[in-house]
């Protein structure tokens, strides 16, 4: 069987590592943490490369290693993205052919969700910042092929639904995705958004 991949994207502590982990679990496929997969490779954490690097080199390190995680991927898999991957051009035209799901969630409760290890978030700053940041890559998440709202959703009803549409709208195919993404119609929890040009 050709390999299966479906990326997981959001803001800041938008729960995609905790999402990513039990759907692999539920799914019984491999899960990939972008954020650690870095670290792994440029031998330093995320804060020190942001710290003695600068934000420039991390992103040529994460497209690096998203672009040799996409062409490498030897069995089905979950990927959770970093907060800044799909926004990135250059990342969001290597996940073109796959299935990915944005976690949405207020960003008052982003903000809040956050405060649990701010350390590890080297672009979380002030509050206005953060909101500023949101706005600004809300609208290439919602080019995400899923949108899933997080609000009030534990992380198990959170998969079933992802399960449900993937399903439903055919977006876990052999291989990576060649064809548009067709509606699942409404939900009161996620709803499908065909992908619109590049990310701004």
């Amino acid at each position: 069987m050709t390999v299966r991949a479906v990326f997981l994207v959001g803001f800041m502590a938008a729960g995609k590592t905790s999402v990513g982990q039990e759907l692999a679990r539920r799914l019984n496929w491999d899960f990939v943490d972008l954020d650690l997969l870095i670290e792994s490779r440029e031998q330093q954490t995320i804060p020190e490369i942001f710290q003695t690097r600068g934000e420039s080199s991390f992103r040529l390190a994460e497209t690096t290693a998203l672009r040799d995680l996409t062409g490498s991927i030897k069995r089905d898999t979950v990927v959770a993205l970093g907060g800044g991957t799909f926004a990135h051009p250059a990342n969001f035209e290597l996940l073109q052919p796959w299935p990915s799901v944005f976690l949405d969630a207020p960003v008052e409760e982003l903000w809040q969700r956050s405060m649990e290890n701010p350390a590890q978030r080297p672009l979380r700053n002030d509050h206005d910042e953060f909101i500023r940041l949101h706005q600004l890559r809300l609208p290439v998440y919602r080019k995400a092929t899923v949108t899933v709202v997080t609000s009030g959703n534990t992380p198990a009803s959170l998969c079933a639904e992802i399960e449900r549409i993937l399903q439903l709208v055919g977006t876990t195919p052999a291989g990576p995705q060649s064809a548009g993404t067709k509606s699942a119609g409404s939900s009161q929890v996620s709803h499908v958004r065909p992908r619109t040009g590049e990310p701004q």
